[in-house]
């Protein structure tokens, strides 16, 4: 266990140990803990979700994608790949970077000035050898989170509006920034809110048992609060 500062351990004394928070407390908690730490930067923050599923059998990975009714607090750097006349669309949508063949040569030389790469199905040929560089950093495109498209006008649209990927890791937990400390409560309740119920939606129907074993909220470098995670069992 790493020691901790003195004003993490400070901001710690401020919640009550062993209690779970109610989403509203929860967001009042987390932000006066912030606030307690002194960043000099505006924290994220982070829904931390344990799930009951074992991410083994394929048909309990729990993943989708959502849009975030307020955002994320920053626009996102987003890079579509693609050719023809789907370049115009791409560019007329906001993308900020847009290419082809050019584009994958750029990423394979180390190129990760970006936080969202798009595709067209027609590029994937290309695209699909970019595994090992964009699929540790979760950029890889899937036609599964939308990120594998015709509709790159859409795609780009979302992207930039606060879409964020949820995916439950090998140890059954999905964490997902959902704003900023500076958001007022309410936007931030919300953002939370919506990831809530889209996981809660996604229960896979082989799942047994508890399916929302825990979940925490957090700013990026402050103490977590519990939530009663009995609220979102269904």
């Amino acid at each position: 266990m790493p020691k901790r500062g003195k004003k993490y351990r400070a901001a710690l004394e401020k919640i009550e140990e062993g209690r779970k928070y109610t989403l509203e407390e929860g967001v009042s908690k987390v932000k006066e803990v912030s606030a307690a730490t002194a960043r000099k930067f505006d924290e994220t923050v982070e829904l931390t979700m344990w799930l009951g599923v074992d991410p083994r059998k394929a048909d309990q990975l729990v993943r989708g994608t959502i849009v975030l009714p307020h955002g994320l607090g920053k626009s996102k750097r987003v890079l579509v790949i693609t050719q023809g006349d789907k370049v115009r669309e791409a560019e007329e949508a906001g993308a900020d970077f847009v290419g082809g063949a050019e584009m994958v040569e750029r990423i394979k030389g180390g190129w990760l000035d970006y936080d969202a790469v798009i595709a067209t199905p027609d590029m994937m040929r290309l695209v699909g050898g970019l595994g090992k560089v964009l699929g540790p950093r979760g950029l890889m495109p899937n036609p599964k989170t939308g990120t594998v498209t015709n509709d790159v006008r859409t795609a780009v649209a979302e992207t930039k509006a606060g879409k964020v990927e949820y995916r439950v890791d090998k140890t059954g937990v999905i964490h997902v920034g959902i704003g900023k400390v500076s958001f007022d409560d309410q936007k931030i309740r919300e953002n939370a809110q919506t990831l809530l119920d889209a996981v809660v939606r996604a229960k896979p129907s082989t799942a047994k048992g508890k399916y929302v074993r825990k979940v925490n909220l957090a700013a990026t470098m402050s103490p977590g609060v519990l939530l009663d995670e009995t609220a979102y069992v269904k």
